[in-house]
């Protein structure tokens, strides 16, 4: 293996811990933009945001990593906040589809503006081509990795 390969498995694990601190939101609660409802549920959000199509609960434990039991909690808690609303699929009527709210893509695009600002200014005093650089690489990087391991 070689220094690179290690040097980047280093920097992904340092991601990961300060992810599994959910250091993002205790930020966004340092700099008084608190939630209404627990990190997980905005983590849920987010999947079923990316997914391209509304997914089912399953769907969504596998894609959170989880157990269907905890994606059910995590999916009520998102309907009790008004962030998600369910709806029956059209192919199999047994089935129901997750989709963001309008006030479900509000609070989404609050978070992800707050990430994108957060990476504003851990990089702001980079050179843009730098900046440019690791955007295309770190999606790049993403891409493939998502690949292998599916």
């Amino acid at each position: 293996m070689d220094r690179n390969s290690e040097s980047i498995a280093r920097a992904l694990a340092a991601l990961r811990r300060a992810q599994s601190r959910r250091a993002l939101s205790r930020l966004a609660r340092e700099r008084g933009r608190r939630g209404p409802v627990p990190d997980a549920v905005y983590e849920l959000l987010d999947v079923i945001a990316a997914a391209g199509r509304p997914p089912t609960v399953t769907e969504v434990a596998a894609a959170l990593g989880t157990d269907q039991p905890r994606a059910s909690r995590l999916t009520a808690q998102a309907l009790d906040a008004g962030l998600v609303q369910r709806r029956a699929d059209q192919m199999d009527g047994r089935r129901s589809l997750l989709e963001p709210t309008a006030e479900g893509r509000r609070a989404l695009a609050e978070i992800q503006g707050f990430r994108a600002r957060v990476v504003a200014e851990v990089t702001a005093g980079w050179d843009p081509a730098d900046r440019a650089a690791l955007a295309g690489l770190l999606a790049r990087f993403t891409e493939d990795f998502t690949a292998l391991v599916r």
